[in-house]
């Protein structure tokens, strides 16, 4: 584990945990993050439950606390903002409900020693029979959208499980902060050219009367509609045309270089 540690430090890596009234699980997830790093970022948004009593056992953590709960996307961005003060490069953002396992972080590390300045998601085994339905509804949802407004195709653009080139993002203006951020962030990141790359990761989901879930069917898959119309008519007007006058740029031959070329062979003669 030592080695880990070592890694996340000549990385520039550090894991942010946002966490809402999850006081059930936190502190195994801390514990279980804390093995492979003592690099740890804890955004509180605004829990109302036991969070800060837990969050006070454990020394070194850095946290980031406001009163008032303002959606994961917020969280996110407080954390990724505390991050880069902080001097880091990345961030590895994991849920706190204990459905991600700590025991995957390695995964990230390798993938980013192969591809740096990538967001790496953790791609998701959605094949279980504990994986409720809206889930993959809403992951195939959000996989058909992100590929139409950016010509990618990625198998689990729903995964919160993430690294994130936070240094590279801050040259990024983001508008949404709840859980939609997690879809805006992906696209804006893809326009800006930043890739977007795949791992396997593992993924718990408890049975159905002990899930404890904070996303609002209705509410959160609006507020991702509306979003998704947003990007989606940028990509119409603007990243579509652009990419394409782009492709045909690269396709012409430069005019200077076509002129000296015609110059040197003329002073040859």
């Amino acid at each position: 584990m030592d080695n880990y540690k070592t890694v996340f430090r000549q990385k520039k890596v550090c894991v942010l945990v946002p966490t809402y009234n999850n006081e059930q699980t936190l502190k195994q997830v801390l514990q279980d993050v804390l093995n492979y790093t003592d690099q740890v970022i804890v955004v509180n948004d605004g829990s109302t439950d036991s969070t800060t009593s837990i969050l006070n056992e454990f020394a070194g953590l850095e946290i980031v606390s406001y009163p008032k709960n303002r959606g994961k996307g917020y969280a996110l961005r407080q954390g990724f903002k505390r991050a880069v003060e902080k001097g880091y490069e990345y961030a590895i953002s994991i849920d706190s409900d204990g459905q991600h396992f700590a025991d995957d972080l390695p995964e990230f590390l390798a993938a980013l020693e192969k591809q740096p300045g990538c967001i790496i998601i953790g791609q998701r085994n959605m094949d279980q029979a504990s994986v409720p339905g809206k889930s993959n509804f809403g992951r195939n949802f959000s996989n058909f959208w992100f590929a139409f407004e950016t010509g990618i195709k990625l198998n689990d653009t729903q995964s919160g499980y993430r690294l994130y080139p936070v240094e590279r993002l801050r040259e990024i203006n983001f508008i949404s902060r709840k859980f939609e951020f997690e879809v805006e962030v992906l696209v804006r990141s893809a326009w800006a050219g930043i890739p977007v790359i795949e791992i396997p990761v593992r993924v718990f989901y408890p049975e159905k009367g002990k899930r404890i879930s904070h996303f609002r069917p209705f509410t959160d898959f609006t507020r991702i509609s509306v979003l998704n119309t947003v990007l989606v008519t940028i990509a119409l007007l603007y990243i579509k045309p652009r990419n394409f006058i782009r492709r045909i740029k690269k396709k012409i031959p430069d005019r200077n270089f076509c002129l000296n070329s015609s110059i040197r062979i003329h002073l040859m003669r």
